[in-house]
């Protein structure tokens, strides 16, 4: 839970707040018009904002670039979770639209046959009630079991079991795709194949890490050929990621846990390369997040498996990651303020101003910004 600044707070004590605390900070306007609906034709003809976090220097280039403007001695980390189609349609007897969301899709027990339980946040005109029973559109019927707080219920899935509960979703379920995303623009066949990396491998997130939807099967085996190293962690992305701060002081706020998972080998690859002087490039949020778990104050990563959250914003000290490939994401989000805080506020927030002026195209579907010294 976040801790709730004073209602009666007043203008002079928030204008207390250091300026890279204060939520106005990370706000910026955008036209409605730039919000990516689909994604671009070609995943890698995507457009790059290229932002030197020393010198503030700006480049337009195209992803498909990206050889040319890493070193051969990067470590690029990728994180290789898998979206699962965990947004369900259904309606109440009476008729009434309810829209579910799968907070944790993969954290059953695959060994129990016993009927599937979930907790879902839940968007429908009327809060459901416990014992309510919602048809979802292609038939199956799920019961509402229990109140589990302001927009989540936790509902059982009798039509399956825990052990089958990742195929149900892939045949009843949706992609997550954000509320931005209109519905006149959804094609639940092109969401499945784009709102998904290629190199995407273990199922668990309920959001693609976006950063990564730019890449190729032809531009990774580029990048390994002049001698960049890819590393893979595995970073779920659930629900609280996203979740507005409703806070003016940022630091009041807090995320989700979400769960990650980075190998031995991984760890090792990454602190070897460190140590050398080799920079650590973050494929997204997701994955700096994780690094940043995951490594010691001395620069030394450890392969481990577990939750983080970890809440990223400027004067944070980065341990490992040095660079980052990132999309362009919403005002006053901690995606943004994490982006802040490896490049710099000011720098950050007018390559952001910039970027409208060009008029890239931004979020999920949107265009890429690597930000790197």
């Amino acid at each position: 839970m976040n801790r709730k600044e004073p209602a009666n707070a007043s203008a002079s004590e928030l204008e207390e707040i250091p300026e890279q605390y204060r939520l106005s900070t990370y706000t910026y306007d955008l036209p409605r018009e730039l919000i990516a609906q689909r994604p671009a034709e070609i995943r890698d003809q995507s457009r790059l904002l290229v932002l030197n976090r020393r010198t503030g220097e700006l480049l337009h280039r195209v992803f498909r670039d990206l050889p040319e403007l890493l070193r051969p001695s990067d470590i690029l980390v990728i994180n290789q979770t898998k979206v699962i189609p965990a947004s369900l349609i259904c309606r109440k007897p009476s008729g009434g639209r309810v829209e579910l969301l799968v907070v944790d899709p993969a954290a059953g027990d695959p060994d129990k046959d016993a009927p599937a339980s979930r907790v879902c946040l839940v968007k429908s005109s009327k809060p459901l009630r416990p014992g309510t029973r919602i048809s979802m559109e292609d038939g199956p019927e799920l019961l509402c079991k229990e109140f589990v707080a302001p927009g989540r219920v936790r509902m059982l899935f009798p039509e399956t079991t825990e052990d089958r509960f990742l195929a149900f979703l892939e045949r009843h379920g949706r992609p997550p795709l954000p509320a931005y995303i209109g519905a006149d623009s959804r094609d639940q066949d092109l969401d499945r194949r784009r709102y998904q990396t290629i190199y995407g491998r273990v199922a668990g997130s309920v959001a693609a890490p976006t950063a990564g939807l730019h890449f190729t099967d032809k531009l990774i085996e580029e990048l390994e050929e002049i001698g960049i190293t890819i590393a893979r962690i595995v970073l779920h992305v659930g629900p609280g990621t996203f979740m507005p701060v409703r806070t003016q002081d940022v630091r009041l706020h807090s995320i989700e846990a979400e769960y990650f998972d980075i190998s031995e080998h991984t760890a090792a690859c990454v602190s070897r390369g460190h140590k050398e002087g080799r920079r650590v490039i973050a494929v997204g949020t997701t994955s700096t997040r994780a690094l940043e778990t995951a490594t010691s104050e001395t620069g030394d990563v450890r392969g481990q498996r577990g939750k983080t959250d970890l809440f990223i914003i400027p004067g944070y000290r980065f341990k490992i990651v040095r660079g980052i490939v990132t999309n362009f994401h919403l005002p006053e989000s901690t995606l943004l303020m994490l982006t802040c805080a490896l490049g710099g506020t000011q720098r950050v927030m007018t390559a952001y101003h910039t970027a409208v002026n060009q008029r890239y195209r931004f979020y999920s579907y949107g265009d890429a910004c690597l930000i790197i010294d």
